[in-house]
């Protein structure tokens, strides 16, 4: 399909394309394929004031029924996958399956919501105070405010708006400048699931297109009390703060700098498959790709000599056509840091296999993924770099392993492959990984939606998707009624009067 025939079925217009001030590239090719209209820092107050007034409507509905309105975004994702999956490919760059993938995670998290909405449990607790009753419920919170980033662009939203929007909240999304068309087509397929549900209040969700003026305002502002922001560690470092100034909610999703740790009883050939997709998936661009590779060092030399012969060969170019493995990095500037960072590298001792830009791709920022053998873990290895690099690390001892996956300051992902039951449970430890996700013979990348994503230090500590996520978006209410005739107080303090 050409690229206006992947829009047209998109369910994107004229009106969608032309006539505004943000220009849109695909990484495929370089080539502008729209200019998107930006919504104005100054029209801001009203939007989130409608967004107040729909949440005044919105918590009043049973959830079950909000979660009806999350059933129907599910129905109207399937029917629109293969178009919104080709438009994320077009769009960030994504091979054809990850861009299926990432719209099939859409609907599993709206399988999830839905039946979430039926269990927002909360809890009876004894209460020490005879004929006293105590308990623990769960209430909306206020609108929510979203900002995703370009390497998920549409699932990311979909973690926050259906978890939201069945505990009773609006939404109001802001999407990556460089990837606002598939916000564009989502939010018409959310239109869709509203005008089908019928009653919705006007505001519910609500998309805004813009720079960093457009993401200030719901930032600051203290009509938005949660605000999930993915992106840089640079970016949470002010977004939190900001949030947190006016005493609202803030659940950030920043930087990985994801360890795999392959002991002696590895099974080596599932390790380098779980290695390929983790560092060069997605072209090295998920907050969860794997970047350092801690390796025993009785396996380090097979194991290095076999991942050798595997990027050597892995197929770069096209994402569209059969066969790619990597796609384009989404511009220019971003093989322009990786190639800076592989020169870091190499001065401080770095030992490169791959990691060269691939000419003669028209528009497009091509590499072949980097594979460096260091000497240890450098200034440069602590660093995200997002792009496929994946530094390759000695050790001796699991206690040095451990040590070496820590030590970074993020937190997101990490993982073992060993076949010995004492260092995987070890590693499971409070004694061993301190990231947010910890697995076990599979690699960094690739999380199910069941479980709490996230992670900790400078990831940012926020939680989205599965478990128990939803918390985030509602306030606990601690409640005692007293059916007695008395009233006596707790802890046995005496105030007669």
């Amino acid at each position: 399909m050409t690229h206006a025939e992947i829009l047209a079925a998109a369910g994107l217009t004229k009106t969608d394309l032309a006539g505004g001030t943000l220009a849109v590239h695909s990484p495929i090719d370089g080539a502008e394929i729209a200019k998107v209209h930006e919504t104005q820092a100054g029209d801001m107050p009203a939007i989130i004031a409608r967004s107040q007034a729909a949440f005044r409507q919105w918590r009043d509905v049973p959830a079950p029924r909000r979660g009806e309105l999350v059933r129907l975004l599910g129905e109207e994702l399937r029917a629109a996958k293969a178009a919104l999956g080709a438009l994320v490919t077009l769009e960030v760059g994504k091979i054809t399956s990850e861009g299926l993938g990432e719209v099939q995670e859409m609907i599993d998290i709206c399988d999830f919501a839905v039946g979430l909405s039926r269990q927002l449990y909360g809890l009876t607790i004894a209460s020490e105070r005879p004929g006293h009753r105590m308990a623990e419920t769960w209430h909306p919170l206020g609108p929510v405010g979203i900002i995703s980033a370009f390497n998920f662009p549409v699932a990311v939203w979909s973690w926050n708006a259906a978890l939201a929007l069945v505990c009773g909240n609006p939404v109001i999304w802001k999407p990556s400048e460089k990837t606002p068309l598939t916000a564009i087509a989502t939010h018409k397929i959310m239109e869709r699931a509203l005008a089908r549900f019928g009653d919705a209040p006007e505001g519910l969700c609500q998309l805004v297109i813009g720079g960093p003026a457009v993401g200030d305002a719901l930032v600051s502002s203290k009509d938005v009390p949660v605000l999930s922001a993915t992106g840089s560690t640079r970016m949470g470092s002010i977004v939190g703060p900001k949030v947190a100034a006016r005493w609202g909610r803030p659940i950030l999703e920043l930087g990985g700098n994801n360890a795999m740790i392959v002991a002696p009883s590895a099974d080596l050939e599932m390790a380098v498959r779980a290695i390929a997709f983790g560092a060069v998936g997605t072209a090295g661009q998920r907050c969860t790709s794997l970047r350092r590779l801690i390796v025993h060092r009785s396996v380090r030399d097979d194991l290095v000599k076999r991942l050798a012969k595997v990027y050597a060969k892995l197929p770069v170019g096209d994402p569209r056509k059969a066969g790619t493995l990597i796609g384009p990095l989404i511009d220019i500037g971003s093989r322009d840091r990786m190639l800076k960072q592989l020169e870091k590298a190499k001065a401080e001792g770095g030992k490169v296999h791959g990691g060269q830009a691939v000419e003669g791709v028209k528009g497009g920022a091509y590499v072949t993924p980097a594979l460096v053998e260091m000497p240890g873990q450098t200034a440069t290895v602590c660093e995200e770099c997002f792009a496929p690099i994946l530094y390759v690390l000695t050790y001796d001892t699991l206690d040095e392993a451990l040590t070496l996956q820590n030590e970074v300051p993020q937190g997101l992902s990490s993982c073992i492959f060993t076949l010995n039951l004492r260092e995987a449970e070890t590693f499971l430890s409070a004694s061993g990984s301190d990231c947010g996700i910890a697995n076990v013979n599979i690699g960094p990348s690739g999380a199910e939606i069941g479980g709490a994503f996230g992670g900790e230090k400078e990831t940012g500590g926020g939680r989205e998707s599965g478990s128990d996520a939803w918390k985030g978006y509602m306030r606990r209410q601690t409640s005692t009624v007293n059916f007695s005739a008395k009233l006596p107080l707790a802890q046995g303090v005496e105030f007669p009067v």
